[in-house]
């Protein structure tokens, strides 16, 4: 659904006439709401808002299945490592940084 102008409301605006803009919603619409002149919020049916969490839902566990996926090959493939030793090897990167950056305590 594209946005028009019309749908696009300054947030005094919609204060004054939410009710007219909830019924436009139910009929459909989405509003912006702008407060100084930059986009706020967004005005949506609720059965919509529960149409795009259940999107996010299945996008998520699309990027999971692909994760997993990836890993497997990279299982196939061999390239893989004992976990000690993965995080041994990043501890060993870590710690000449972190020494770098830890603070030198003065005496006196």
């Amino acid at each position: 659904m594209s946005i028009s102008a019309r749908d696009v409301v300054p947030f005094t605006q919609a204060r004054s006439n939410l009710s007219e803009l909830a019924d436009q919603v139910k009929a459909g619409a989405e509003k912006i709401i702008t407060k100084n002149g930059e986009s706020y919020e967004a005005l949506i049916d609720a059965d919509r808002l529960d149409d795009y969490h259940r999107l996010e839902r299945e996008r998520i566990h699309l990027l999971l299945i692909d994760d997993a996926r990836r890993g497997l090959e990279d299982i196939v493939a061999g390239h893989t490592q004992d976990a000690d030793q993965a995080l041994a090897t990043i501890q060993k990167r870590r710690s000449p940084a972190q020494s770098a950056t830890k603070p030198v305590k003065s005496r006196g």
